[in-house]
């Protein structure tokens, strides 16, 4: 009778962690700025300004994993120039908090590859982006990088 209980209670235990670690698909807001991550992902590794241009406000402030600044034009440029190619932007882990359902906080890790200036490059590092919605329409007003250390 004891094999029995502990077995069932270790089916229990197995079930219960099973459960927990089922990944809970965000519904709302938070799986519309996830969406939208992954929207930027694929308009900036396609070189489209124009997508990535409505994904952005117009008074963004960008920091780049290096340190360098960048407003929306600045950072269009840059994309637009070339001096990247043949770049794959994957995200991994990205969660969203809402605040007072018109400010989103996504934070997440990246992984880019491509090659840039003629140099091949492979970076892996963590973004903060912060969302604004203004009249029903979700903009990014500030984004963030930086390297995680291999």
């Amino acid at each position: 009778m004891k094999a029995a209980i502990g077995l069932c209670a270790t089916l229990c235990m197995c079930a219960a962690v099973g459960i927990a670690q089922q990944q809970v698909k965000p519904r709302g807001e938070e799986g519309r700025i996830i969406a939208l991550e992954s929207a930027w992902d694929q308009a900036e590794q396609n070189r489209d300004v124009n997508a990535l241009a409505n994904l952005l406000a117009d008074n963004l402030v960008y920091v780049d994993y290096d340190g360098s600044l960048s407003n929306k034009q600045e950072f269009l440029a840059s994309i637009k120039s070339g001096d990247v190619t043949g770049e794959q932007i994957n995200n991994e882990g990205v969660s969203v908090r809402l605040y007072n359902n018109n400010v989103a906080v996504s934070t997440g890790i990246y992984r880019d590859k491509g090659i840039e200036k003629g140099k091949p490059f492979h970076r892996r590092g963590r973004f903060t982006n912060v969302w604004l919605n203004q009249n029903g329409k979700w903009e990014c007003i500030a984004s963030q990088s930086t390297l995680i250390a291999r």
